[in-house]
């Protein structure tokens, strides 16, 4: 049995700068139909940058959606139609930190909320961290810069510190895969 449902029709309800909403209605894999309420997102990157001396890089900034301040890595949406995420990756490490990077490598791709909403994640793994540039945040965008070594971050997974669901991924990837970054 196939569990795809098919589009039957679409209502666009709301086309904002970052999002678009549709209510969709989609014909069921028994023949009936459902009513889909759907975020749209243009996607976008995540970046686990670790420096030379066994430090992630993190950003701590207040989430309005959330209602307070969350522990992140660097990321930010895919700004142009059809932009490279890795480019992208390059220039949300160089604005939200003081950090470049020489290259990056994609370490997987995931859906970061499916029921509800297509955006599409990448993370990568930032290589040759160098402390180069300022931090040029966009004018609306406040980010205060934050250091963990590996205990650190064990520290705050254990206690709950870390609520971000792009960190959760990075942050274990990280302790998992001690040797490969």
């Amino acid at each position: 049995m196939s569990l795809q449902e098919t589009l039957l029709a679409s209502q666009a309800i709301f086309d904002g700068k970052i999002i678009k909403v549709s209510v969709d209605t989609v014909i069921l894999p028994n023949d009936k139909t459902a009513t889909r309420e759907v975020v749209r997102h243009p996607g976008a990157v995540a970046v686990l940058a670790v420096t030379e001396h066994q430090e992630v890089i993190l950003v701590r900034q207040y989430r309005h959606a959330c209602g307070t301040e969350l522990l992140e890595i660097p990321a930010g949406k895919l700004d142009i139609q059809g932009e490279d995420p890795s480019e992208c990756a390059f220039r949300e490490l160089a604005e939200e930190t003081p950090y470049t990077a020489q290259s990056m490598r994609l370490i997987h791709t995931f859906y970061t909320v499916a029921g509800f909403c297509d955006e599409k994640m990448y993370l990568y793994v930032a290589e040759g961290i160098v402390q180069n540039s300022i931090a040029t945040a966009d004018e609306d965008e406040f980010v205060e810069l934050v250091m963990m070594n590996r205990e650190q971050v064990q520290d705050a997974l254990q206690h709950n510190r870390i609520a971000d669901g792009k960190t959760l991924v990075a942050l274990y990837y990280w302790l998992a895969n001690t040797n490969s970054i």
